[in-house]
C-alpha cells in the first residue's frame, strides 16, 4: 500500500470535540487526486492508525482535510489525534481509498448524523461542483457541536442543505420517514455517521420500498457484539497447511498473531476492510460493517479482525 508523508499545516476546533486538520505534502508535490468519500489511513504518534474521511473538495490536490471526534470511548485513535497531534507534525498517511464512491444519477439525497458529515460534505462540495440535483441533511445534538456550520452557510450549496439539531424545536428535526416515504426512481440515498442513525435510515427506506442498490452508507465504527455465545473453532491456512485453533475468547487475527502468523490489519472492528481474507471452505459468521448483504451471502470472503466461523473449521487462502 502507497504510503505518503505528510505536514499538519494547520489544526483547527471545528465544533465542540471536534478537530480538524490540514495535511499538505511533506516534499510540495501536488497529492494524489480523490473521489469524493474517500478516507486515508493515518499513522499516529502512539503507534495506532486510523481510517478518517477526507472533507474538503475533491478537486483540490494541495491539501486534505480530516475531521474528528473526539470519543468518550476512544481506544485511543481520537484522544491521539486531540492531544498527540500538533501544527508542523509529519504524519505518513495512505493514498485516499473510496468504498463510499457517488453514483451517478438525477437525483442524490445526503443524510450525515455528526461526524458522519465528513464523506457527506465532500460529497456535497462535488455534486454542486456538478450542477447535480440535490438535497443534504445534517443532523447534530446542538448549533455549537456541528462542524463546518459557517462553512457550509457561505457555500454556495447552502440552500441545498437542511441543518437539524437534537436540541431544537420540534418542527426542525428530521422525519426520516416522511422523507424517506415514497421511493424514487433513480435516487441515491447516501448515509454516514453512529450506527443507530444509519440502522434507522436504511431500515427506514428499505421498509418504504427503496431498492437496496440506491442505498449506500459508511460506518464509522462497529456496534457491540454479544460474544457471549462464542465458541471455539478452527482455521486452516492453504500456504501451510496449518491447522490453528481459535479460543472463544480470541479473534482470528489475535490468535494468528500468537502463532507468528501476521494478518494486515487497520481497524481491527470490520469496518475499513484491510484484513478482507478470501474463504475457501465453511461459513463465516459475519459480523463486519464493510460486507454488503450479497457479498455476506456468498460467504467466499470475509473479516477475520472481528468475524469469526460457524462451522468447526473455517479454510482460508493464506
Amino acid at each position: 500500500m502507497t504510503s505518503l508523508q505528510v505536514r499538519v499545516q494547520r489544526k483547527s476546533q471545528e465544533a465542540e470535540g471536534i478537530v480538524a486538520l490540514e495535511l499538505v505534502s511533506a516534499d510540495g508535490r501536488p497529492l494524489p487526486g480523490f473521489g469524493a468519500g474517500s478516507h486515508i489511513d493515518v499513522h499516529l504518534p502512539n503507534g495506532l492508525v486510523r481510517q478518517y474521511s477526507l472533507c474538503n473538495s475533491a478537486a483540490e490536490r494541495h491539501r486534505y482535510r480530516i475531521a474528528v471526534l473526539r470519543e468518550p470511548a476512544s481506544r485511543g485513535g481520537s484522544a491521539a489525534v486531540h492531544d498527540l497531534v500538533k501544527e508542523g507534525d509529519v504524519l505518513t498517511i495512505s493514498a485516499p481509498r473510496n468504498h463510499f464512491a457517488l453514483h451517478d444519477a438525477p437525483r442524490s439525497l445526503l443524510l450525515a448524523g455528526g461526524i458522519g458529515v465528513t464523506p457527506i460534505l465532500c460529497m456535497a462540495q462535488r455534486l454542486a461542483t456538478w450542477g447535480a440535483d440535490f438535497e443534504m441533511h445534517y443532523c447534530t445534538r446542538s448549533p455549537a457541536r456541528t462542524a463546518f456550520r459557517e462553512e457550509i452557510a457561505a457555500s454556495g450549496f447552502a440552500d441545498k442543505v437542511h441543518l437539524h439539531h437534537d436540541d431544537g424545536p420540534e418542527a426542525q428535526k428530521l422525519r426520516v420517514a416522511e422523507l424517506l416515504k415514497t421511493p424514487e426512481p433513480g435516487t441515491q440515498i447516501y448515509v454516514c455517521g453512529p450506527g443507530g442513525f444509519i440502522d434507522h435510515v436504511v431500515n427506514t427506506a428499505k421498509a418504504n420500498g427503496w431498492p437496496a442498490q440506491q442505498i449506500h452508507l459508511e460506518y464509522f465504527a462497529a456496534a457491540a457484539q454479544d460474544t457471549s455465545g462464542d465458541q471455539p473453532f478452527e482455521v486452516k491456512l492453504t500456504s501451510s497447511g496449518q491447522t490453528y485453533r481459535i479460543p472463544k475468547d480470541q479473534t482470528i487475527v489475535q490468535a494468528l498473531r500468537a502463532e507468528g502468523v501476521e494478518i494486515m490489519v487497520s481497524c481491527e472492528q470490520g469496518v475499513c476492510g484491510t484484513c478482507i481474507t478470501r474463504v475457501l471452505e465453511g461459513v463465516p459468521d459475519h459480523r463486519d460493517c464493510y460486507l454488503t448483504d450479497d457479498e455476506r451471502v456468498a460467504n467466499d470472503q470475509f473479516t477475520p479482525c472481528c468475524s469469526r466461523s460457524k462451522t468447526p473449521l473455517l479454510v482460508l487462502d493464506l
